[in-house]
């Protein structure tokens, strides 16, 4: 089984080039949103809300943590902090060389092959073209029946919908769909009752965070510019 992390990784890297579809300050912190949305839904950590003892709005430990040492490594640096981050700080401290590693962990599942090349001879770059597509064609084709034919998404396809439409992907995954059809469609399954109030809560303020993550590095550079 891939983690919710790996679908979106298969989902926003091209088949041809290897190449993330996506910018390279989207693209970490996606797949940093699946990580704590995935924890949120197997209940190994919660949102806050108002009334506790933490302030509302941080990630807290609720469950012990899973099997999979990439979600183990997210659950214990959540469990671990003096004072509980927020979604978007934990988000910017799981989404270093993320992408690295889930690219390795694809590479020996089979899905994708690592390609090291250099630029101009001289800079280091890493691309991960498709070896095996099944996994990213199931999930695409999950995708395309919930936003295009209208059928009910299972939480695991809600959850990538979610994510995607955060870095508003969806036309890169779904090509010649309508846009604004599809993003709407998108926006009502992310906000949708496919989940308990605490996952949904969760989806929310991931999304919310992995928005504001990737606006973080435009506006320093504009006002720098």
């Amino acid at each position: 089984m891939t983690l919710i992390a790996e679908d979106v990784f298969l989902l926003l890297v091209d088949d041809v080039t290897g190449k993330p579809v996506v910018d390279s300050t989207k693209f970490p912190r996606v797949l940093a949103g699946g990580l704590v949305l995935e924890l949120a839904m197997n209940g190994s950590v919660r949102i806050t809300v108002k009334g506790e003892q933490v302030k509302d709005g941080r990630l807290v430990v609720s469950g012990p943590p899973p099997p999979d040492p990439l979600l183990a490594r997210a659950h214990a640096l959540i469990g671990t902090q003096r004072n509980p981050l927020k979604p978007q700080s934990a988000i910017e401290k799981l989404q270093k060389n993320l992408h690295k590693e889930i690219g390795f962990r694809l590479a020996q599942q089979g899905f994708v092959t690592e390609r090291h090349d250099k630029v101009l001879g001289l800079f280091p770059t890493t691309s991960w073209p498709a070896r095996d597509p099944a996994r990213k064609n199931w999930a695409r084709q999950w995708i395309g029946s919930a936003i295009v034919d209208g059928t009910t998404p299972t939480p695991e396809t809600s959850a990538l919908i979610s994510l995607i439409s955060a870095v508003d992907a969806v036309p890169k995954v779904l090509p010649g769909v309508d846009k604004k059809l599809a993003k709407a469609r998108a926006k009502q399954i992310a906000e949708g009752e496919w989940a308990s109030a605490a996952v949904r809560k969760a989806v929310q303020d991931v999304n919310a965070a992995v928005t504001a993550a990737v606006m973080v590095p435009i506006i320093v550079a504009s006002s720098g510019s």
